[in-house]
């Protein structure tokens, strides 16, 4: 009988780290911190799967919850408020956000203006909560700039295009001259970023204001983190590579995508197959394809021994979801070259393993090839959301290197 608790201990300590482990690339440092994040992460899906089949809870509700008390554990790491930066929850035009204003005023001088969407698959995040609070009130201080950061509205709330008019409709009121000369901010020097989701989003709003003739100020720059930017092709040689690969596995952000296109959710395995964009499906033209041709747009070293997968003929039900896939305020790489030649200059960040990796390192190229100027940094240790892992108690070193490449970048071009 005295072997019985160290037997079920033993057993435990084996099943927990069954669960907890997965197989992970050589190149990523400090791989169990990254194995007991995925588990945190796994686990709350799980509950929330459990919650939702039982009807207790909504999916994302419940996700959303665990994420808030997660995100306030390393707001508190972080240390709170950054002295002297001023923090405001207010409105543009009737959508919410939070402003940050530096601790030098713009009496005498204009200062740097910096518009940020956040991540989360249309359906998580918030401008307010973690890390993106903590990483714009440090931007603020040190670049002397005012950051506004749009709590757009999300899934299940909302669908596309919702929260890209939010995003839109907050930025055509902070280029305007009233808002611009209010918080004394140069429109000489006024950009745009987000991550992941938000990248999306702050990739379509530039495009959509550096074509609109009616605005007098335009973005001068744009930060994209590894964001997504196309839904035809879910068999690039990054989604493949990484589709196990932890924070963002393939098949989550096919079903980040579904949510936020307002499409059947069982959609999913002919989304993973292609079955969607296949040839015979008319609304593809090949001009259209050849805009996230990734055989052509790549860089040999991300090709690797991947194969296109082009399917002939695709799911009837799927290619119906078309109109929305093919909208470039959804898709942004499927942009034409007339536009991308009108966008402002370009920071995009991408990581090796990241299931997006291929839709920046394409859209970095596709801007080039339109004459704008793209500086493409790639960090080949670096995995998809380690740009907000930078507070206790999941602080990563390839995440501060991350954040400190995107704030110099803005230091030297905004």
């Amino acid at each position: 009988m005295r072997l019985l608790p160290v037997v079920v201990t033993v057993s435990l300590t084996v099943a927990l780290a069954y669960y907890v482990y997965i197989p992970l690339p050589d190149a990523i440092q400090e791989p169990w911190k990254l194995m007991m994040l995925d588990a945190g992460f796994r686990t709350t899906m799980h509950l929330a799967s459990l919650k939702s089949w039982m009807g207790f809870d909504d999916y994302i509700t419940s996700i959303r919850q665990s994420s808030d008390r997660f995100e306030g554990m390393m707001k508190s790491g972080a240390g709170g408020v950054m002295p002297g930066v001023k923090v405001s929850d207010i409105t543009f035009d009737g959508v919410p956000v939070r402003v940050y204003e530096p601790p030098a005023g713009g009496e005498g001088h204009l200062r740097r203006g910096l518009m940020f969407f956040h991540g989360g698959g249309w359906a998580l995040g918030s401008a307010k909560k973690g890390s993106y609070d903590t990483i714009n009130q440090m931007l603020s201080d040190e670049l002397n700039a005012v950051v506004v950061s749009v709590e757009y509205r999300l899934y299940p709330e909302v669908h596309f295009p919702v929260p890209y008019l939010d995003c839109l409709v907050a930025a055509k009121h902070f280029l305007s001259p009233e808002v611009q000369a209010r918080y004394a901010v140069d429109p000489e020097r006024v950009g745009v970023a987000g991550d992941s989701a938000g990248g999306n989003l702050a990739a379509a709003v530039a495009q959509e204001i550096s074509i609109d003739d009616t605005m007098s100020v335009k973005f001068s720059v744009q930060a994209l983190i590894y964001p997504v930017l196309q839904a035809l092709d879910f068999n690039t040689p990054s989604y493949l590579q990484n589709q196990n690969i932890p924070i963002l596995y393939r098949q989550i952000m096919v079903r980040f995508w579904l949510q936020y296109l307002g499409a059947d959710l069982s959609l999913q395995s002919q989304l993973l197959a292609n079955n969607h964009s296949s040839l015979h499906n008319s609304n593809i033209t090949p001009e259209l394809r050849a805009r996230i041709d990734w055989t052509v747009l790549l860089p040999p070293k991300h090709k690797k021994n991947y194969r296109p997968l082009i399917v002939e003929k695709g799911s009837q039900e799927a290619g119906k979801e078309m109109p929305r896939l093919l909208d470039v305020r959804a898709s942004p790489l499927l942009a034409g070259p007339e536009v991308l030649a009108k966008c402002p200059r370009a920071y995009i960040l991408t990581c090796e393993y990241d299931v997006l990796r291929d839709d920046g390192l394409m859209y970095a190229r596709r801007l080039q090839d339109a004459g704008v100027t793209v500086t493409q940094e790639h960090y080949d240790d670096g995995f998809h959301g380690c740009f907000t892992f930078i507070t206790w108690p999941m602080e990563f070193d390839v995440g501060k290197r991350v954040l400190r490449g995107y704030l110099n970048w803005l230091q030297n071009n905004l």
